[in-house]
């Protein structure tokens, strides 16, 4: 990218969507929303079109997975993945543990019939909108009973599930090996057990369908792969993994503001096979922090070194993920002529038709631009409650205090009258916000 394009970028950013991070806000007004959001005078195609000659998107995979949601959560989200041309819908793990809410991980019973009802309907939902669905399996993490690697029956126990999603016609499939403890390993050996785990599955799923697939997700799957245990496991991993999986990776951190080629390169060049991006944005952890700003911080050629792009949401106010979510689509399809702040704007009209209805999303993304736009990496970062702390600390601060009070509840208000029966999630996180606020009125005045 040229000085002059990064500059205009940089003063285009600053006009519409306030200073981005590490660029300090001139703020006058402390009420001022430090993001404000520009409505477009009309729709405009969306996700933004390829390059004239270009028929087809560089990343091959472009959607998202569904972090904890309920199966209906998912059917309800294939429309808009399908209308903004997302073509891949990963299952979170989480969605077959035995008690999603608790996060009890029995992975070696049989799925119930409730279960095996929402993945078949689920997949079939998939396949009439064209939209490829993957299943995703941990059967370590949250488990009272980990997986044993050299254990016949716990292989047995694991496959029976892969093989019933496979006969339901389903080609895609992950195993994932996150976020497990690894103190006091050897993690060359360990890399090795989880690349022949990987193998000896995606043997048996191929044995069924020479086209199935299979994404495996290391330990480590984040950052440039240049730390010694990193290195170390990702290396081993590499060389023992059959050629034909791919490798999740979140990008430079586990939550980034930033994925960047060059580190894209690294940890690709290093594990040595095709990488997809697991985004961890716009996720919440179930904290309920809301994320509604763009997608912003990802290079724009991206799609020249990975395979594919998924956005990891939030749970479990899947609609209004569609906000940020549109963002990732639009980043994914067409990475080089991404622009966050008309993006937003666009995803607003394109998800609401009325002015008034408009503008009460405007208003909402303006409380709660997200983590990104404030330079944080918690996924748990609560815009509203960030910014009721720092008028805290302001002159007039009861003033303030109270006057920001009632702008939140002014929005929820709104949402509730221009989307009733909309929004029902996101309603009660509202809810929960204010009456948050204003319990720390009564502390602090």
């Amino acid at each position: 990218m040229n000085a002059l394009k990064f500059m205009t970028i940089i003063i285009f950013s600053i006009l519409i969507l306030g200073s981005p991070p590490g660029i300090a806000s001139n703020e006058q007004d402390p009420l001022k929303p430090k993001y404000t959001v520009n409505l477009p005078d009309k729709e405009l195609p969306f996700p933004t079109p390829l390059p004239a000659g270009q028929k087809e998107p560089k990343f091959k995979l472009i959607g998202t997975k569904g972090w904890a949601w309920t199966w209906d959560q998912f059917l309800a989200e294939i429309p808009y993945l399908a209308q903004y041309k997302m073509n891949f819908l990963m299952s979170c793990y989480t969605c077959v543990f035995t008690d999603m809410e608790k996060f009890i991980n029995k992975w070696w019973e049989p799925f119930p019939e409730k279960t095996k009802k929402g993945i078949e309907q689920v997949v079939l939902a998939c396949r009439e909108k064209g939209i490829t669905f993957c299943f995703s399996m941990h059967p370590q993490l949250f488990s009272e009973r980990p997986l044993e690697h050299d254990s016949p029956e716990d292989f047995e126990a694991l496959w029976q599930h892969y093989a019933w999603v496979q006969g339901l016609g389903v080609r895609w499939f992950s195993l994932s090996y996150d976020d497990i403890e690894t103190k006091g390993q050897d993690m060359a050996k360990l890399g090795q057990v989880h690349a022949r785990l990987a193998n000896k599955l995606f043997r048996r799923l191929r044995d069924k369908d020479r086209a199935a697939q299979l994404i495996f997700c290391p330990v480590y799957y984040w950052g440039c792969g240049e730390a010694k245990d990193a290195q170390s496991y990702l290396e081993a991993l590499g060389r023992t993994l059959d050629k034909d999986i791919f490798i999740f990776w979140t990008g430079d951190g586990v939550v980034t503001l930033h994925i960047s080629r060059a580190c894209a390169e690294k940890f690709k060049n290093t594990v040595q096979h095709r990488i997809i991006i697991w985004d961890n944005y716009p996720v919440n952890d179930r904290s309920g922090a809301l994320h509604l700003g763009p997608l912003t911080g990802r290079d724009p050629d991206l799609d020249e070194v990975a395979y594919g792009y998924m956005s990891n949401p939030h749970c479990p106010q899947n609609e209004i993920n569609r906000l940020p979510l549109l963002t990732c689509a639009d980043y994914a399809f067409n990475p080089r002529a991404f622009d966050p702040a008309r993006s937003i704007g666009q995803a607003i009209l394109h998800l609401a038709q009325k002015p008034a209805e408009r503008q009460a999303l405007k208003d909402l993304v303006e409380l709660y631009p997200g983590n990104l736009l404030n330079g944080s990496t918690r996924t748990s970062y609560n815009s509203v409650l960030e910014k009721f702390n720092s008028l805290l600390k302001e002159p007039k601060a009861k003033d303030l205090a109270g006057r920001f009070i009632a702008r939140v509840e002014d929005v929820a208000a709104r949402l509730e009258k221009e989307f009733p029966g909309r929004y029902a999630e996101t309603k009660k996180t509202l809810a929960g916000h204010i009456a948050l606020l204003k319990d720390k009125f009564k502390e602090n005045f």
